[in-house]
């Protein structure tokens, strides 16, 4: 009995850690795509829309820790447990940044764009949500493999972030009227890096869960 209501208990948390990662990426989603439409109504929902997150953040974290205390798992169990614990960590972050970018959405006062460095922050932007959909994926479905594959995958969004800090600088020094939106860039890109290493960081806990070892996946990641 006690047995399989652990086993109920588990299957819910995987459940909810993957309503709170759609919820996360669907922020960073919306957060972005207002930021290049100027759409500071959908800035301030997703801002709204953050506290359910810290919300569902703060449930997971209490279910896990009265598992670990009333059940005491071993082995196995207590992996998958760690592993959410660990995660939900780093989506809260993620959702945080997405937060960050609505805010910056909110501040912009009809600035001179740079619609080709709008384009590159929607690129990354869409890399990077690819990658948030598909560790949820691996996630349930314990993928080690696809985990270290989504991993490496940093490396391109990296690349995104050095391109639109230099086509950034070019244009604010060629233009001096494009410095206050060309910041505001930089920043919002910054932030996609930093949603790129938490996905990183989620990666490396899908590999934990699968194998019980602590890998740094793609050591080539840059901190911001």
């Amino acid at each position: 009995m006690l047995r399989s209501q652990f086993e109920e208990d588990l299957h819910n948390l995987h459940l909810q850690f993957h309503e709170m990662g759609k919820m996360v990426s669907a922020a960073v989603y919306k957060s972005v795509k207002a930021f290049i439409k100027h759409d500071k109504e959908m800035a301030v929902s997703v801002i709204e829309e953050d506290s359910d997150i810290n919300e569902l953040e703060l449930k997971l974290e209490k279910k896990s820790l009265e598992m670990i205390a009333l059940q005491q798992p071993v082995t196995t169990d207590l992996r998958i447990i760690v592993t959410v614990m660990k995660a939900i960590s780093d989506l809260e972050r993620i959702g945080d940044h997405a937060v960050s970018i609505s805010k910056s959405t909110i501040r912009v006062k009809g600035n001179a764009r740079i619609l080709e460095v709008e384009e590159k922050i929607s690129e990354m932007s869409d890399a990077v949500k690819e990658m948030m959909d598909d560790v949820l994926k691996a996630y349930i479905e314990e993928d080690a493999e696809k985990a270290k594959e989504i991993a490496n995958r940093d490396n391109v969004v990296n690349r995104y972030f050095h391109e639109i800090y230099d086509m950034s600088i070019k244009e604010m020094q060629e233009n001096p009227q494009t410095v206050i939106g060309g910041t505001d860039y930089l920043q919002v890109a910054g932030y996609l890096e930093r949603i790129g290493d938490y996905v990183t960081n989620i990666c490396e806990w899908i590999v934990y869960l699968k194998t019980g070892k602590i890998y740094e996946l793609n050591s080539s990641r840059e901190s911001i």
